[in-house]
């Protein structure tokens, strides 16, 4: 049966195709409005380094055991910890439905960034006299409302029916292969703008010249959590992807390449935003609403505003669909795998699920805003504090244990496989930091990760 399972799965037609996937799934919201508002609120440069250092070391390390359990197994993550322990089902089971959950009110702000660039081509936002606290009222006004947030929800959501229902190579290789270089020629043009306006100067000194006194604890741990919600780490998206990689690549450098594209991109975007906002004399802290309040705000004071407007927010849309998207085929995979419906059956299946549970995580600014599930998080927030606060941590330290402490010790298992084994294509390919990247994943990442994990439950 699993000989017949891997016959009907597809492959990525190339390398690049799984880079650019790979990337796509990194590089999302997280990067444009996460990042920029946290380095603004947590010390700026001192934040940014913190970052760095942690996506480029747990981080990279994660998804590269991630990629590698993919690829090792060819099955999405139930069916892939299930084949290296049988006793490990439940594990990716919890990555599946921490990849639902999220999918369901990741939507509903990827429904939001479809309205608000809808507006930016109608140019209904283009008033010189409106002020950011007009800009709130605006923005709270749409979220509040019943009806409009959720024909936006099923609008986005749509758009990845459409690409993932089309297939790995048709859909989401050729998605990423167009979105990710759109991505990047949008970003330096919105950059160069940023960067010319008077008083910018200020804003990148605060974003790259770091003031060491600034690392606290805090800050620390915001940069954790931001490396595990940027780099899809937890949610078995790169086990996914890994699946679909044929025995003969190098895993070993694209799974290098991500999380450095996702660096290069995170710091980009802030180099668009940052110095922007400080020219213009707003607060880089303003929190979550920082591009939906405060960056209409700075495009109405630019020249060319409008312009810069609607490419802000294709942009914006362009990199939450590759993100939406990666978490998608989580769930889809799974479908097609282990309950053996097709793909475009399985696809309608989890849009529409996650569309009703996206319902409720939609109103909860408006009708349904007096609901509390934890502690006094609405149902948007609640379902947001227990996939990444929670689920995503748990996810991690699975894969630690997994690909760690369990697969190492099973060698028996399909040749006698082991993880450096896969990541080195059995010796052809120079790995001299194996043995460290082993160590790395059953002590260092996990201690890491357990220090989010027990931080964010007691906030």
């Amino acid at each position: 049966m699993k000989d017949n399972i891997k016959t009907l799965r597809e492959n990525w037609g190339s390398n690049l195709g799984f880079i650019m996937a790979a990337a796509g799934s990194a590089v999302g919201l997280g990067n444009l409005w996460k990042f920029p508002y946290l380095a603004g609120k947590n010390g700026g440069a001192a934040f940014v380094f913190v970052y760095m250092i942690l996506a480029l070391t747990v981080g990279s390390s994660l998804i590269l055991a991630e990629v590698a359990i993919g690829r090792y197994t060819g099955l999405n993550p139930v069916g892939a910890y299930q084949k290296i322990n049988k006793k490990w089902g439940i594990g990716g089971k919890i990555q599946v439905l921490a990849s639902f959950l999220m999918l369901s009110y990741y939507c509903v702000v990827g429904g939001w960034i479809v309205k608000y660039m809808v507006v930016s081509f109608s140019r209904l936002f283009i008033n010189s006299s409106s002020s950011s606290l007009e800009y709130k009222a605006v923005f709270e006004n749409f979220i509040s409302s019943p009806i409009e947030p959720v024909v936006y929800l099923g609008i986005y959501i749509s758009l990845n029916l459409i690409i993932v229902g089309a297939g790995v190579k048709n859909g989401i290789e050729k998605a990423s292969k167009i979105l990710m270089p759109a991505l990047m020629c949008i970003l330096l043009v919105i950059l160069a703008r940023s960067l010319t306006l008077e008083g910018a100067q200020k804003g990148v000194s605060f974003f790259l010249k770091p003031d060491f006194s600034k690392i606290t604890f805090d800050v620390i741990l915001a940069a954790m959590g931001q490396v595990f919600l940027s780099l899809s780490i937890g949610l078995g998206s790169m086990t996914t992807y890994g699946s679909y990689l044929s025995k003969k690549e190098n895993i070993l450098k694209s799974a290098a390449i991500v999380p450095v594209i996702d660096t290069i991109f995170a710091i980009v975007a802030g180099l668009c935003i940052l110095p922007a906002v400080f020219a213009l004399g707003f607060s880089p802290s303003e929190g979550p609403g920082l591009i939906f309040i405060t960056l209409p705000a700075v495009f109405e004071k630019m020249s060319f505003g409008h312009f810069f407007s609607i490419a802000f927010f294709m942009l914006a849309l362009f990199a939450a669909v590759t993100s939406s998207i990666s978490i998608l085929e989580t769930c889809v995979c799974y479908l097609v795998d282990d309950k053996k419906i097709s793909r475009l059956k399985g696809s309608i299946s989890c849009v529409l699920t996650a569309f009703l549970v996206g319902l409720p995580c939609s109103l909860s600014f408006g009708p349904m805003s007096t609901y509390e599930i934890i502690g006094s998080r609405n149902i948007f927030n609640s379902m947001d504090f227990l996939v990444c606060n929670m689920m995503l941590p748990m996810g991690g330290i699975l894969i630690c244990i997994l690909a760690g402490w369990v697969w190492d010790k099973q060698k028996h298992i399909e040749n006698g496989h082991s993880p450096i084994e896969e990541v080195t294509n059995n010796g052809k390919i120079r790995f001299p930091l194996g043995k460290l990247w082993l160590f790395f994943i059953r002590w260092i990442a996990p201690g890491a990760i357990i220090f989010v994990f027990i931080s964010s439950a007691m906030k």
